[in-house]
Order: structure tokens, then C-alpha cells, then sequence
């Protein structure tokens, strides 16, 4: 984690949030219970900013000035609003394809998938505000720069994404296990959006339930699963494959 990414100390990080500044995350000492302190956590809850209790030594280890309890993590990108995004997609003439990322939790999956992305056209990616990994110097490196260059937009919570991509006539296809068709059997032709489940748990099931279809991998071998990353490729080559 670059220190020039990094705000610490209680009142800065106040102040930048109140200023608009991009937080990707909050990092507050256990423990710590002055009237500051909770003034801090009242503005991280309201603002829904990632955030996590964490030993002293930690923040010690993230910077070695006076950080009061409190070290915020600067986001390195700009986010995009996800209305103004879909319009401008629509309005370019583009077929639209969105990625959907339920709660991506690891840098370098999250990096690896930001850069499969580039490479096959993907129109925007939609994240949680809340649980998922952050953009830091790991995800720029394992991204080739990727973050970059394509658009990426946070949500309270994908279902918000999901409800939104389909009031603007946006097909969407959740890619899980528990399908009974292959990529393979649906059109991505279309204007559609591809949700990608977190790496333990998959897809929220309240998320999958209002998916409008859902889609599998063949698996022919002994272990049940792929990496998250790996099957995102799969997924957005396919699309590339119909759409050639």
C-alpha cells in the first residue's frame, strides 16, 4: 500500500470524507472509544465506506506518523455514476456488457478480472460499496493498468445494480453452479450484464434470485470449481464469441 494513498489521523480523515475525497476504506483501532472516534464512525456508516477494526500494530505498520487511531485508504480512480454510465453506453451505440461483482473480496482476482474485462469490450463494472476488495496498488499491478481505462461505478448493493441494468432493458445472467443451463445455451447478444459471485460463497442468494437467467461451466474434472477470475474470462470470451 503506497503511503501516498493513505490519510491518517481522525479529524483529516473527517474532513476528507466531508470534502467528497474517495475512500475506499477505513481502518480504526479496536478499541478506541473517544467522542472523535465515534463521530468517524458515524460519518464511515452513513457514507457506506468500507471499514475495519484492527490492532494498533497495525496502523503502525501502514504509517509511522501520529494516526490517532485511524488510517483511510485513498482511492487511486475516480468512480463513475452508474445512471450517467448506462445512458452514455446506450447513447455510443454499442451493445452494452456490464460485469457485476457481488462482493469480490481478493485484490489480485479482482485485478485479474478488470483487466480480462479491457480486453473483451466490457462496457462498465459495478461493485459493492460494502465487502469488497479495494483498488490499491496490488489490483493496479495485477490489472496492467486496466483500472484505468474502463469504468468502474459502487453501489450500496448489487441488487440495486441488477434492478437498475434491468429497468434499462439490460439482460441479466448470473454465473453460478447451481444452473441447470451452460453459458454455452444463453444469448449474450443482446444488451446484457454477467454477475460474478464473491470466492467462498458464490452469489448472494438474494441476488440470484432476481437474476433474469442463470448459467454453468462444464466441469469434467474431480474438483467442483474454478477460480472466480478464470471463470470470468470464460464467461466474457463467450460473449466475445457470439458477438464476433
Amino acid at each position: 500500500m503506497k503511503k501516498d494513498t493513505l490519510i491518517f489521523g481522525i479529524r483529516a480523515i473527517i474532513e476528507a470524507i466531508k470534502s467528497g475525497e474517495t475512500i475506499d476504506k477505513v481502518f480504526v483501532q479496536k478499541g478506541a472509544r473517544s467522542d472523535l472516534f465515534q463521530e468517524l464512525e458515524r460519518l464511515i456508516r452513513s457514507e457506506g465506506i468500507n471499514f475495519s477494526y484492527v490492532p494498533v500494530e497495525k496502523l503502525n505498520r501502514l504509517t509511522r506518523g501520529n494516526h490517532q487511531g485511524a488510517v483511510a485508504q485513498i482511492s487511486p480512480i475516480a468512480y463513475h455514476d452508474i445512471d450517467e454510465l448506462v445512458m452514455k453506453v446506450f447513447e455510443s451505440g454499442e451493445t452494452p456488457l456490464f460485469l457485476l461483482l457481488d462482493q469480490l473480496s481478493d485484490v489480485r482476482n479482482f485485478g485479474a478480472i478488470v483487466r480480462t474485462a479491457e480486453c473483451t469490450g466490457v462496457s462498465g463494472i459495478i461493485i459493492q460499496k460494502k465487502g469488497s476488495a479495494p483498488i490499491n496498488g496490488d489490483t493496479i499491478k495485477t490489472s496492467a493498468g486496466a483500472v484505468f481505462k474502463i469504468p468502474i461505478c459502487k453501489v450500496n448493493h448489487i441488487k440495486d445494480a441488477v434492478f437498475h441494468m434491468q429497468s434499462s432493458g439490460i439482460k441479466v445472467i448470473a454465473a453460478t453452479e447451481k444452473a441447470d443451463d451452460y453459458l454455452y445455451d444463453v444469448s449474450f447478444k443482446e444488451p446484457c450484464a454477467i454477475i460474478m459471485g464473491s470466492e467462498g460463497r458464490g452469489i448472494n442468494p438474494s441476488v440470484l434470485k432476481v437474476a433474469d437467467h442463470r448459467a454453468k461451466l462444464p466441469i469434467v474434472g474431480e474438483i467442483e470449481s474454478l477460480n472466480v477470475s478464470v471463470a470470468c474470462g470464460a464467461f466474457l470470451y463467450e460473449a466475445v464469441r457470439q458477438r464476433m
